[in-house]
């Protein structure tokens, strides 16, 4: 499988920005799955339904599912966060795996960047993130720069990159 990041500081347009990817490699016939970072403690069950319950009462996994879809929950009770790598590995064969977040890991990423939240780029100090896209004109960098919402022409470069 083919992996490319979207990575950035908080309210930079990471999430909007994979959500347009997703769109583009789907509507180009490439089948196409995430992984998202989530930062401390998250939740995606509800307290009180039944899978809830499961996983408060000790379960290490739950495994939800339904006619329509299955999700597998873990509870890491204590160990250390998996690395990227054993997620992936957990994924169904796709064409393409755009993962959000996961700063520190090794994979070709783009970063996502608004100049007004304030933060500084990431990427002069990141040989990981081989390009940007920008709602604004950044002359000074050394490495691609695609407006921020030109998904096209990022889609473009992330499939000449890895070759899809």
């Amino acid at each position: 499988m083919k992996t490319w990041g979207v990575t950035g500081w908080k309210n930079a347009g990471k999430t909007g920005l994979m959500e347009r990817l997703v769109t583009e490699f789907c509507a180009r016939g490439l089948s196409v799955s995430t992984v998202k970072h989530a930062h401390h403690h998250f939740d995606v069950d509800q307290p009180g339904k039944d899978s809830h319950r499961h996983r408060e009462a000790g379960a290490q996994e739950v495994l939800l599912t339904s006619g329509r879809r299955w999700a597998l929950m873990h509870e890491n009770r204590g160990a250390p966060e998996p690395a990227l790598a054993d997620h992936l590995a957990r994924l169904a064969p796709v064409d393409l795996v755009l993962i959000e977040g996961f700063k520190t890991e090794a994979h070709p990423k783009i970063e996502a960047f608004r100049a007004a939240t304030g933060n500084p780029l990431i990427q002069p100090g990141d040989p990981t993130i081989v390009a940007i896209a920008s709602d604004t004109a950044l002359p000074d960098v050394s490495c691609p720069v695609f407006d921020l919402d030109d998904t096209p022409a990022i889609a473009d470069f992330i499939a000449g990159q890895i070759g899809l």
